[in-house]
């Protein structure tokens, strides 16, 4: 395997904003604090930042909360001056704006991006809950063509039958799944800054929850929340002066094989994180074995489950039993798993709160949740018709 260029660049700041339910903020403030935070993490000041780059950009419906400010606005309000910027959604997942701000270092169009997602959906949302804000019927698109004349409008309907086709065929029970929302729970509990809930969770109280699209129930779903997560991709040569340690990307998988589709991939039961993640362990000599913590998107716990298997921690079919019982993704586990209490208790930050977790992990700075040791680290984003990963070193 050559010289690439993952080897070019490190992640040298993380931080977050304030994070929680109806902040009442706007998405430039948040995005600002926590664009700050990071700079100030990486040893930075704003006049040394040369890069800006996001996931969705400008296109996203922002009176939806989802799509945060564009570059533009970030640009102004913090007085950048950029060689390369970048806003956009058509990218293999949203972890697709780190790799894009990876490419603008190695290719030298910058030496400091800075990354950044930021939602508000919670606030978008009000006390109206996620009814208030989604598309309606008058038209369908894309994929959506086959969903939404028949009232599937919702992630969680396009998402659900998925998780049934894992149970028909593998014999997968709620019992399992639901391990992953508990575990969730337990590990939010040991961020309590930042989760969102933290009360303890039994598997008694998930089996209990209401049903939103079987066999999909309320804790199988993320939390809406407002807040900013911002990163700072620099120039490998700035890892010994980053004051918190520097993170290195081992590698990036990025493809997109099979039909790109909610409900027309071939596999029922999985999704394109297949095509991801073959890619990720192809541009690498590591293993599924040297992983010491992992990531997982948990817009839905299935998703997290269908990346279990993808990227081969387990066999397909076989994450039912690998979650049986819990043991296996507590901080003790084999492989402890979103353990900062991922999306389902610590807040939909679409794949970034994730993203921050590892780099923490591979700091050695989760505190009372830091997974001892902890040297190689993977995220994993998105669901349905889109996936990306990145394989993380301390």
């Amino acid at each position: 395997m050559g010289e690439r260029f993952e080897r070019d660049s490190v992640i040298s700041g993380v931080a977050r904003s304030a994070v929680g339910r109806r902040l009442g903020r706007s998405a430039l403030d948040l995005t600002v604090e926590a664009a700050l935070g990071a700079i100030a993490d990486a040893g930075l000041r704003p006049e040394d930042v040369d890069g800006l780059c996001t996931y969705p950009g400008g296109y996203a419906d922002t009176s939806r909360g989802y799509g945060g400010p564009p570059p533009a606005e970030v640009q102004d309000a913090l007085r950048l001056n950029l060689t390369w910027f970048q806003g956009s959604g058509e990218l293999p997942g949203q972890l697709g704006a780190l790799v894009s701000a990876m490419m603008a270092v190695s290719t030298g169009l910058a030496r400091h991006v800075l990354v950044y997602r930021t939602v508000t959906e919670s606030s978008a949302q009000g006390a109206l809950g996620r009814g208030s804000v989604l598309p309606g019927l008058e038209q369908a698109g894309s994929y959506g063509v086959w969903s939404q004349p028949f009232g599937g409008i919702s992630p969680a309907n396009w998402i659900a039958p998925v998780a049934m086709r894992h149970m028909h065929e593998f014999g997968t029970t709620r019992e399992q799944l639901g391990q992953i929302a508990v575990t969730a729970r337990r590990h939010a509990a040991l961020d309590p800054d930042a989760a969102v809930y933290t009360a303890p969770l039994s598997i008694e109280d998930y089996l209990a929850a209401r049903m939103i699209s079987t066999p999909l129930c309320l804790l199988d779903c993320d939390v809406p929340v407002d807040g900013s997560t911002a990163l700072i991709v620099s120039t490998a040569a700035h890892a010994p002066d980053a004051p918190h340690g520097a993170v290195r990307v081992e590698a990036v998988g990025t493809a997109l094989t099979g039909r790109p589709s909610w409900d027309q991939y071939a596999d029922l039961a999985s999704m394109p994180a297949q095509g991801a993640a073959r890619h990720l362990w192809s541009r690498t000599d590591l293993q599924p074995s040297d992983v010491d913590v992992a990531q997982l998107y948990d817009g839905f716990s299935i998703l997290a489950l269908v990346w279990l298997e993808a990227l081969g921690f387990c066999g397909h079919g076989e994450a039912g039993a690998f979650l049986e019982g819990g043991a296996n993704i507590a901080l003790d586990g084999t492989l402890p798993l979103n353990t900062n209490g991922g999306q389902l208790s610590g807040g939909r930050l679409h794949g970034y709160g994730l993203l921050q977790e590892a780099v923490l992990q591979l700091r050695g700075a989760a505190a009372g949740r830091q997974v001892p040791g902890a040297e190689v680290a993977v995220v994993a984003n998105g669901g349905g018709p889109v996936a990306g990963a990145v394989l993380l070193t301390g």
